[in-house]
């Protein structure tokens, strides 16, 4: 099955929640928001002079240039490119080790934090006067790249070496929710005690990550954050570029914080298809009124679920226009009815399921049969206090 990446740009588009919740089919199209990396006058000056290491990937891009090539172009001295999972042209699949390599269009080195290390080490940091982040996020606790941007703040911050984030807008920033991750669950696909889905930019959860001692040993690196322009966190964000290959467009982007708990179960979510994290279905789910066959797509999904098998599930990829827009929260119901069906399986949930909702709780609220209403409900006090917390670093005007 053949299996096309857009990674062109497309225009910014901004759904305001309003209009997304009248259901407007005409919602408006708002071009104006700026991204960090494209505000050149607020940090080029800052760069001058300066042995610059970048972590970035294929979202990193200044309009139609890549924001290692405009640096480099510029003639600043970028010495080290830190590339997160993926890579740092956003070539490899989900999980896949990526080693140390040479930028074929630069020369410039890279250095995977998704291969031996998560963590830079101090020799790879030799040399470095400040480290940049620009990577587009998406906004799910368990999407790595904040994991990622942790991790070199710490090192940043063992270090002596200034830590800049070029800041870019949520596609998740429109609400809060989940499971508040319990700190004994930490791992690479949740470091911090945050919800499934935090509504921060990776600009304002660095803000958060310094301020409240989460780096090793309670350190602070000197941090930057240069701000979007136009944007606020009433606003739906479409993103331009593909975050990776699994999640193609957005309709796979907004399904991603309700979807990924499949990954923790027996449930294939579509990966090895032309349409990851917009389906979900097994073999013997017989009810399913949708049909797939993942298979093995070099660059993209190397093992799916079920690989050559056919799959009966279903699509959700009318599911957004139709509802998520109108109801911004986490969707359970999908995960609680297919358990169901299985008889309450006793292999339905992996032990990576509780890792990605950092915590046993909610594996233990499915089992004892909780509806959707009593788990969320179980989420509120933690969630009211994380809010406390998340707004003492907002950047940018909260959403109603």
């Amino acid at each position: 099955m053949k299996y096309k990446i857009c990674i062109l740009f497309l225009s910014f588009v901004v759904i305001s929640c309003s209009e997304a919740q009248n259901r407007d089919d005409n919602s408006t199209i708002n071009s104006t928001i700026i991204v960090g990396a494209e505000r050149t006058t607020e940090y080029f000056p800052l760069l001058k002079g300066k042995k610059i290491g970048i972590v970035a990937n294929q979202t990193s891009f200044i309009k139609n240039t890549h924001l290692v090539d405009s640096l480099h172009n510029s003639g600043f001295d970028v010495v080290k490119v830190f590339g997160p999972e993926h890579g740092f042209r956003g070539k490899a699949a989900d999980g896949e080790h990526v080693d140390n390599d040479i930028d074929a269009k630069t020369g410039i080195q890279i250095v995977s934090l998704y291969g031996s290390n998560r963590k830079p080490s101090s020799k790879d940091m030799e040399g470095i006067e400040l480290m940049i982040f620009d990577i587009q996020d998406v906004g799910a606790r368990f999407y790595t790249y904040i994991s990622t941007m942790s991790y070199v703040m710490e090192v940043c911050a063992e270090n002596d070496i200034d830590f800049m984030v070029l800041d870019r807008p949520n596609p998740h920033g429109d609400y809060i929710d989940g499971p508040v991750l319990e700190k004994k669950h930490s791992s690479f696909v949740g470091l911090h005690q945050v919800p499934v889905v935090h509504g921060m930019t990776v600009g304002e959860y660095a803000q958060m990550v310094n301020g409240e001692g989460w780096l090793k040993g309670d350190r602070k690196c000197k941090l930057t954050v240069i701000p979007c322009l136009n944007y606020d966190h009433n606003v739906i964000y479409k993103l331009p570029i593909a975050p990776s290959p699994n999640l193609p467009n957005n309709t796979a982007i907004q399904l991603y914080p309700s979807l990924c708990f499949f990954e923790g179960t027996f449930v294939s979510v579509g990966r090895g298809t032309d349409f990851p994290f917009q389906v979900y279905g097994h073999p013997d789910y017989l009810l399913g009124s949708f049909t797939f066959r993942p298979e093995k797509i070099p660059g993209v999904t190397n093992y799916p679920k079920y690989e050559g098998e056919l799959c009966f599930g279903q699509s959700l990829k009318g599911y957004v226009d139709e509802i998520l827009l109108t109801e911004r929260r986490l969707h359970l119901n999908w995960l609680i009815d297919i358990y169901a069906y299985f008889n309450k399986a006793n292999d339905f949930f992996m032990p990576y399921f509780v890792k990605l909702a950092g915590t046993n709780n909610l594996q233990i609220q499915i089992y004892e049969g909780k509806s959707e209403e009593e788990i969320r409900a179980s989420w509120q006090d933690d969630l009211n206090k994380f809010r406390q917390i998340r707004k003492k670093y907002l950047i940018y005007t909260d959403f109603n």
